[in-house]
């Protein structure tokens, strides 16, 4: 095991130890026997789940109040959509959106907030707020400046791997082994990280579903995130209401909660780390029972 994190055993573990923590800039989340939850708030008018419903500074606050009642141990407040063919938003336009949410979330809650950007001007004024983390989805690579930033804040990280960029990801992603090169990618972006200063402890790994991936791609990501356990940090997945659940049911209108859910107690038996999802409640809901009746061995 490298130094990145001290390991703990994970039920049905393959031979594979599991980072059990994830250092803030404030505190440190520590992992039991079940995922944390990242609580997803989408303060825009576009997000393929949800746009639209929480752009009001008002609603976004209450819908993070509600995460954090249902058990959310994260809130994730973002202001400019990732989905397939989104185009960015200039920087002001994320700072209107977002920073009325940060900091209210961080005064009404001590739920961690995280801020879910990859502009440095735009994590600089969350983190000023209150926010604890910095989710970007570029991992740390859309803005010179943010390296610095988080090394400097000592906020904890997710770095994120993505096949090209929201415009293009998804024209003909190809590759050869992608759970390999996923991992290799993140591998890479985690020593990056820790060379300019930012402490191991500090960061996680998302293998980024849905994000310059195909269906099958997404389901050897899920299937084998075990395998991203050697990467030694601890491991953020953000399946929820995403596409592949809706082809996989071959039914692109159904429902996708029940699909989410069940992606999450795959990946709660895997001793996945985190999971980022928009139904916070039912999701905890599932895994507390799964884990009761032995689901999770």
């Amino acid at each position: 095991m490298n130094s990145f994190q001290e390991p703990s055993p994970w039920p049905g573990s393959p031979g594979l130890e599991r980072a059990d923590r994830w250092k803030l800039r404030s505190e440190t989340l520590r992992v039991g026997r079940l995922p944390l939850l990242m609580g997803i708030i989408n303060v825009t008018p576009d997000s393929f789940a949800d746009g639209g419903r929480f752009l009001d500074p008002a609603a976004a606050i209450e819908h993070g109040l509600q995460l954090a009642a249902q058990g959310a141990d994260i809130l994730d407040v973002g202001g400019q959509s990732t989905r397939p063919y989104s185009t960015p938003v200039e920087a002001d336009e994320e700072l209107r959106r977002v920073m009325p949410v940060v900091g209210p979330l961080c005064e009404k809650t001590p739920v961690p907030v995280s801020i879910d950007t990859s502009k440095a001007v735009v994590a600089r004024e969350a983190i000023a707020a209150g926010a604890q983390i910095v989710n970007d989805v570029t991992a740390l690579t859309g803005d010179p400046a943010m390296i610095e930033l988080a090394a400097t804040s000592g906020v904890g990280v997710c770095a994120m791997h993505m096949l090209g960029n929201p415009e293009t990801m998804q024209e003909n992603p190809t590759y050869d082994d992608v759970v390999q090169e996923v991992s290799d990618f993140l591998r890479a972006r985690r020593d990056v990280l820790t060379a300019a200063g930012i402490e191991p402890a500090r960061i996680a790994l998302d293998p980024g579903i849905g994000f310059g991936k195909t269906t099958e791609h997404n389901l050897a990501l899920l299937s084998e995130a075990w395998r991203l356990h050697s990467l030694g940090c601890p491991i953020v997945v953000g399946h929820s209401r995403k596409g592949f659940i809706g082809r996989v049911l071959d039914d692109n209108e159904a429902d996708r909660t029940a699909g989410t859910i069940g992606v999450a107690l795959s990946l709660a038996r895997q001793g996945v780390q985190i999971l980022r999802v928009h139904d916070v409640g039912p999701v905890r809901q599932a895994m507390l029972l799964f884990a009761e009746t032995g689901g999770l061995g």
